[in-house]
């Protein structure tokens, strides 16, 4: 049987061409090669859980298995199902000290679609996009929308979180501020003064515009905000500043919160009319969520009793393994290992570094760059995280994402040690 031979010059629209793949998903498949090699690998790469290390709530997981039994198995609303956004509605009234309606809400299928529409709905052709480095997936969505980004490095003084003084030299230019907190990648979180700052700064910028500009619009991903530990907070434009209603369109969802990745149960709120112009959009690409998993989540959350006891101890299984790390770390420091990390904040990840450029291994090769250290680190250490130049720093940052999603609390320990191992070999 004869084989079809594409052409090496086929082409594909211009867009297709110069989309840029995840770094994440390629570190990804180098370190399941050596899974299947058959070598231990301590997998911190990945921002998802391992769900049976943390399931989602049983009494989730039955009501979904019910609504199947039950044949919900048909279209569900374009924009939700009124259950559902009722009882988001309700959640995010009672925990979230934020006031929206049902018809102000939009169901998706995850966070994604959600972003993608908001996007499109926003951001035309040309437009600027204004984010700060570290940040997850900006720079791809700004370019599947034909924008224009202006980047900001945040710095680790400011535990990556960037500042209302940083923005500022841009604002007037911007039509669209992208912001995330709790952050993935660093697992930190805004201060009170510090968001507040930046919606003073949007607010004051749109005084000035008149009508025939658009406003400047701020997606405000808080995809993360029931998981931040200790005395961190979380706080959100709307509820700082009230007139930051208008111009906030929000990213939010079960899949961090209830360890519901691939349940993908998603929503956005803002303004009605921006609502209204997402579910348009959606409708057209079809990202609904399942309408079995929109029923049992609308179930689950009309008992918010049980939600808060998953979370108390969801929060405590994750912060023991972020804590565990942290002091690892900090422990590896005072050895004298030229290592550090950021005090755990929030979500499921820790901010780590390796400041390992110029050390010489025990064969004589030198680590010259990040994905030497990076690659050095997995073959040696068996430890595999996910580089800040992953989520648009520069390719030499010594910054690196560790997730605890998919890791044992006994592996805090395995990991730390084959660190040391590595560490040690160096010169």
């Amino acid at each position: 049987m004869s084989t079809i031979q594409t052409p090496a010059d086929l082409k594909v629209s211009k867009l297709a061409e110069n989309i840029i793949g995840s770094e994440i998903i390629k570190l990804a498949a180098e370190v399941n090669e050596k899974i299947k090699q058959g070598e231990k690998i301590y997998n911190l790469t990945i921002g998802d859980f391992n769900p049976k290390i943390f399931p989602i709530p049983a009494e989730l997981k039955n009501a979904i298995i019910e609504a199947y039994n039950n044949d919900q198995t048909n279209y569900p609303a374009a924009d939700g199902m009124l259950e559902l956004r009722e009882a988001v509605s309700n959640l995010l009234q009672a925990r979230g000290n934020l006031n929206y309606k049902a018809d102000e809400i939009i169901i998706a299928a995850g966070a994604r679609p959600i972003i993608y529409s908001i996007f499109r709905a926003l951001v035309d052709a040309n437009d600027t996009v204004l984010f700060a480095v570290p940040s997850w997936n900006n720079n791809h969505y700004t370019y599947l929308n034909g924008a224009k980004a202006i980047v900001i490095d945040a710095k680790p003084e400011q535990n990556f979180m960037p500042l209302a003084s940083d923005f500022k030299p841009y604002i007037q230019e911007a039509n669209f501020i992208a912001l995330c907190s709790p952050q993935n990648p660093t697992g930190t979180v805004f201060t009170k003064e510090g968001l507040e700052d930046i919606c003073d700064l949007i607010l004051e910028e749109n005084s000035r515009r008149d009508s025939a500009r658009k406003p400047l619009y701020l997606m405000y991903d808080q995809i993360y905000w029931a998981l931040t530990y200790g005395d961190n907070q979380h706080y959100n434009p709307v509820t700082l500043r009230p007139e930051m209603h208008n111009y906030t369109i929000f990213v939010d969802g079960i899949s961090k919160s209830l360890a519901a990745t691939g349940v993908r149960v998603g929503w956005s709120m803002g303004p009605k009319k921006i609502i209204d112009k997402m579910k348009a959009i959606l409708t057209h690409v079809g990202a609904w969520a399942p309408k079995a998993e929109q029923i049992a989540t609308a179930k689950y959350l009309n008992n918010l009793n049980n939600y808060d006891s998953f979370l108390a101890l969801q929060k405590k299984n994750i912060s023991a393994r972020l804590d565990g790390f942290y002091k690892g770390f900090q422990q590896l420091k005072a050895e004298g290992f030229n290592v550090d990390a950021i005090v755990p904040q929030a979500a499921i990840y820790l901010t780590i570094k390796f400041s390992l450029n110029g050390q010489k291994t025990s064969e004589g090769k030198i680590l010259s760059n990040t994905k030497d250290i990076t690659k050095y680190i997995l073959d040696e250490a068996k430890v595999a995280v996910v580089p800040f130049y992953a989520f648009g720093t520069d390719d030499n940052s010594n910054w690196y994402r560790l997730s605890v999603g998919t890791c044992k609390m006994e592996d805090v320990e395995g990991v730390i040690s084959g660190l040391r191992m590595a560490l040690k070999k160096l010169s």
